[in-house]
Formats: C-alpha cells, sequence, structure tokens
C-alpha cells in the first residue's frame, strides 16, 4: 500500500478486522494463529485498499468523538476537522437553550456527539437520503442516543410545520460545498466512491450554504445561533452571504489553521 500515508498503521487495523478482534487482543496474543479464511479475508482488504478503496468502508466503521459509526458505500465518511464544528456549538451552548437541528446528518455523527455532550437537548436530525438517515438511526442505537429524532427531507422541509418556526436554537451542518470543477481533482478513493452528492454543492460550492443561510432565520430563535462548516478556500465567499439577519459572524480555523467552521448569530 504504498499510495496510503499511514501503511503499517491501516495494514493493522486491517489484519484485525480481518480477525475480528480488537487491539487489545491484538497486542496481547502476538502469536494468535491465523487460519486460512481470515489470510485469503486479510489480502482481500489489503488489495481493496491498494486499489483505492476507503478505509472506513472496509472496516465498516469510523470513529469520531470518541464514538464508533457504522460507515458503508453511499454514505459520507465523518472527517476529523468536523470536530471543530461540535466544539463550536458545545462553547455556545447555555442554560435555556433546547432545540438543535442538524441538518444533512449523514451518520449522525454531529447529533450524536452533541447528544452525548448536552443531555438536556432536544436534537433534530435530518437528512434528504434514505440510506444516510438508516445509518444514522443505527449509529443512534449503537451509541445510545437519547434524545435524537430523524427526520427524511431536505434542507428546511422537515422544519414547515409551524412548531418549528423561530423555536431552534441552533441549526448546525456540514453540508457539501465542493464545486463541480473541484470534484474531478479529489482523492480517487473519494470521487470513485463516496457519495458525489454528499460532497458536490454545485457549480460554485456555495449553493447548499447559501440556501441554509438565507432559510435559517425563519427557523431560529432570536439570538439563535448557525453554525456551518465550510471549505477552506470559502472563508470570503461564504463571509458575504451573511446579511443584516446575523450578527457576530465569525470564521474558525481547523488544527490545520485552515478556515474550518462559521458561526453566526440571529439578530
Amino acid at each position: 500500500m504504498k499510495d496510503v500515508s499511514c501503511p503499517h498503521l491501516e495494514t493493522k487495523l486491517l489484519l484485525m478486522e480481518s480477525l475480528s478482534i480488537q487491539e487489545a487482543q491484538f497486542h496481547a496474543h502476538p502469536q494468535k494463529k491465523v487460519f486460512r479464511k481470515q489470510e485469503r479475508e486479510f489480502y482481500r482488504l489489503i488489495f481493496k485498499r491498494s486499489c483505492g478503496f476507503p478505509l472506513a468502508y472496509l472496516r465498516g466503521k469510523k470513529e469520531f468523538w470518541s464514538l464508533e459509526y457504522q460507515v458503508g458505500p453511499g454514505v459520507f465518511i465523518p472527517r476529523p476537522e468536523t470536530e471543530l464544528l461540535v466544539e463550536k456549538v458545545i462553547e455556545l451552548w447555555s442554560e435555556g437553550k433546547e432545540i438543535i437541528v442538524d441538518i444533512g446528518t449523514g451518520t449522525g455523527n454531529i447529533a450524536l456527539s452533541l447528544d452525548l455532550e448536552i443531555p438536556n437537548a432536544r436534537i433534530l436530525a435530518t437528512d434528504v437520503d434514505s440510506t444516510a438517515l438508516n445509518t444514522a438511526r443505527k449509529n443512534s442505537l449503537l451509541n445510545q442516543g437519547k434524545n435524537i429524532q430523524f427526520i427524511q427531507g431536505s434542507l428546511f422541509v422537515p422544519l414547515e410545520k409551524k412548531e418549528w418556526v423561530e423555536s431552534c436554537d441552533f441549526i448546525v451542518s456540514n453540508p457539501p460545498y465542493v464545486c463541480e470543477k473541484e470534484w474531478g481533482n479529489l482523492q480517487p478513493e473519494i470521487k470513485n466512491h463516496e457519495p458525489k452528492k454528499a460532497v458536490v454543492a454545485g457549480k460554485r460550492g456555495l449553493e447548499f450554504i447559501e440556501k441554509l443561510i438565507q432559510g435559517a432565520p425563519r427557523y431560529l430563535k432570536p439570538g439563535g445561533y448557525l453554525c456551518l462548516e465550510i471549505g477552506s478556500l470559502q472563508k470570503s465567499s461564504a463571509l458575504a452571504l451573511f446579511g443584516r439577519e446575523w450578527k457576530s459572524v465569525q470564521v474558525h480555523n481547523d488544527m490545520q489553521n485552515l478556515p474550518r467552521v462559521v458561526t453566526a448569530q440571529k439578530s
């Protein structure tokens, strides 16, 4: 796996997967016998990984915010940089706030992380894709989600009932933000395997971000927050989309010092 950034680590993870063991068992029993069936499975996984198949899909799982999530083809794989979005919501949370809406929940990683960290929150997690939503529901059971309601629908469609108008304290989202032109230059393991509709927003890459900024004020309480992940080159163009309905608009950099999350408060 010469084109993989951490070949030794990934080889170990795939070996553990083929043996159906955890890391503690891997180190505790280095002389464990490997059966022929397990050996064939290991080489099958190595071959698929060398062909660019995502590691998370091969393992069927991905870690995020200390929790483990089931993932598979057709569902966007959570990225560690998205943890910054979770951090910012937690920082902005205060007593008296109650409702969080996670739009485009995918595996449910943002919603479940916030459910873990903010036990008194009521969370609505939405996604237009039934495969993603079913995966999110499974992950909620796996991680003992307590206060999450899952609803299928695009953008603000699940919030069209009167009970949601000006009732939300937070609207959070990691929306598609790659433009059509950039899609062709992405790593093969992304463009050949992950769902394009979860990555590409349109010709500009700002289409979903713009809709979220324009639509969120209708559903947020006065003083409520919109928290979005953006592309590392979208800072200026994203900030230009915020109008008079917003105040305290801030961009937060990730661990690589790249613009990654925008937070804005409804005026």
